[in-house]
């Protein structure tokens, strides 16, 4: 090996030393150099962190990978062999006398270093020249589409959520992974840090944008898929070597050790194979790593279209504190959630307590028109939920209800503003001072006053006081750089937060926690964090 001269702490790993020396010990009951595992993962870190190159962090290892596994097909390598080549050719074309504008025309319409024999201009590659389709290629071109591409992720509402474990379940059954391999954890903590209660924390794969897993994988078999971002595992290309792991500073990777407990015929070829046919959905094959895949091949459509843009621990989430779609699109599930918690709160919880739009307009047949009548007549819909609903409605706007996938909390909006509109159309005038004013929704205006209609302010208030709004948001770990798609509501597990015994345990659902004994001596912090 060749890592550099600086002195480093002997601890790097987010999660612990404790957590750290596990990994270690894991490492060198494989055939691979548990030695070379630990300082990728390390640096790989730096990477994310900003402390490190992603150039100097390939070159750094490039020798020692090669030596080891035959081969170096980490995904930044192609990158940088293809800008040094560019570098090399901007130059000579400089050599030509050609100024910097004419020089990236030329550049342009060549298609780069990588559209032409080199040899033509006097220079090599370093070797390794890649081919059409590769990896790298596949994420630029999803770079390159920035915020209009999608990106999955998930908003997990930590403050509601009742630590029921449906969504492990759930997960076990959609994916057919082995007892204990929980691609999705639920961890108690209690958090003596001021101002901070007693909460619990949603723990999937938090599916980085810059994933350190990636940066030390020698096979291309944990790659970044260009289409949505879903970071996944190529089963095909794995060999096991465990440095994802290592490089992962969450805890979300699993080794399958031995033959799975359900075997590959039971297994359904559209839920193994993605879009582009690459293993990588359902539980892994024996001597590869396993995480979890945000329901890959639900995002693919081979499953149905009516599953796109949803997971199975969110359908499974009775008080659908997961909410999972684009992040990049402002109107999916998780990114309505974080913007009006509240608001979607509320939707989330009146959902299935209102009568549907067709009930709701046989019911009013024949009634009269005014506010006590209609709450009257129908049966489920009283003076608040009409309050609420009409909230909803005066805080909503159209572009709102329009989104590029399946989504929950647009539609429940969109039945909000119905039952609003079939009221009116009753007969009951929403937008009435004495009325809005009843529901609280609207302020009385005082004497030469005008009634300036319904208030924003106080719809959202109402809606806060119904559902509560979450006062802080966060993601794990954001400060190494990994830039993860999973945002939480509620607090933040403090340095000092203790790990507690759930309201549900595993064994109550028919599921194995085989984490117990590292989980019962660890802590939920992030100065050590043991997950």
């Amino acid at each position: 090996m060749s890592p550099d001269d600086e002195e480093r702490d002997d601890a790097f790993h987010p999660l612990g030393e404790e957590w750290q020396d596990g990994l270690e010990e894991a490492l060198e009951e494989t055939e691979y150099d548990s030695e070379l595992g630990m300082e990728m993962a390390r640096d790989a870190m730096r990477v994310t962190e900003g402390d490190l190159s992603e150039e100097a962090f390939y070159d750094r290892y490039h020798e020692d990978v090669v030596e080891e596994f035959g081969e170096d097909d980490r995904p930044m390598g192609e990158d940088i062999e293809a800008d040094g080549a560019n570098g090399r050719l901007e130059g000579t074309l400089s050599r030509f006398g050609l100024d910097g504008e004419s020089r990236r025309d030329v550049m342009k319409k060549m298609g780069g270093a990588g559209a032409v024999g080199l040899g033509a201009w006097g220079t090599t590659t370093g070797g390794g020249g890649g081919s059409e389709g590769s990896l790298a290629q596949e994420s630029e071109e999803h770079d390159d589409g920035d915020e209009s591409g999608t990106q999955w992720g998930m908003a997990l509402d930590l403050e509601h959520c009742d630590g029921c474990l449906s969504c492990v379940v759930a997960c076990a059954e959609e994916h057919d992974w082995d007892q204990g391999a929980n691609w999705m954890y639920i961890l108690d903590f209690e958090d003596d840090t001021p101002g901070e209660a007693n909460n619990r924390l949603i723990r999937p794969c938090q599916h980085c944008s810059d994933a350190p897993c990636e940066k030390v994988c020698p096979t291309t078999a944990r790659h970044t898929r260009a289409s949505d971002g879903l970071v996944l595992t190529d089963y095909d290309v794995c060999i096991g070597c465990r440095y994802c792991q290592v490089a992962c500073p969450y805890g979300v990777n699993y080794f399958q050790w031995e033959e799975p407990e359900v075997d590959a015929d039971e297994l359904d070829e559209d839920h193994v194979y993605d879009e582009r046919g690459r293993p990588v959905g359902s539980r892994g094959p024996r001597g590869v790593m396993e995480k979890c895949t945000f329901c890959a091949t639900r995002q693919d459509g081979s499953k149905g279209e009516e599953l796109v843009g949803s997971t199975a621990c969110e359908d499974a989430c009775p008080p659908e504190v997961i909410q999972f779609g684009n992040m990049n699109n402002p109107n999916s599930d998780p990114q309505r959630y974080i913007d009006n918690t509240a608001k979607s709160r509320t939707l989330v919880r009146t959902a299935g307590n209102v009568p549907s739009p067709e009930d709701v307009e046989e019911s009013l047949q024949g009634e009269d028109e005014d506010l006590d009548a209609v709450v009257g007549a129908v049966e489920d819909l009283d003076e608040e939920t009409i309050a609420l609903l009409k909230a909803i409605d005066i805080l909503s706007e159209d572009d709102q209800l329009e989104s590029e996938e399946n989504s929950t909390l647009v539609e429940q909006e969109t039945t909000a503003i119905e039952l609003v509109e079939i009221l009116e159309d009753h007969g009951l005038d929403l937008e009435d001072e004495e009325v809005l004013v009843e529901l609280e929704l609207a302020e009385e205006p005082g004497e030469d006053e005008e009634f300036e209609g319904p208030s924003e302010n106080l719809a959202q208030e109402r809606l806060d006081a119904f559902a509560g709004a979450t006062e802080s948001t966060f993601k794990l770990l954001d400060n190494i750089g990994t830039d993860p798609n999973v945002v939480y509501l509620g607090n933040e597990p403090g340095p000092d937060a203790e790990q507690v015994p759930g309201p549900v345990s595993y064994e109550d659902v028919g599921q194995t926690n085989n984490r117990k004994t590292v989980l019962e001596d660890g802590t939920v912090k992030f100065d050590g964090l043991s997950l």
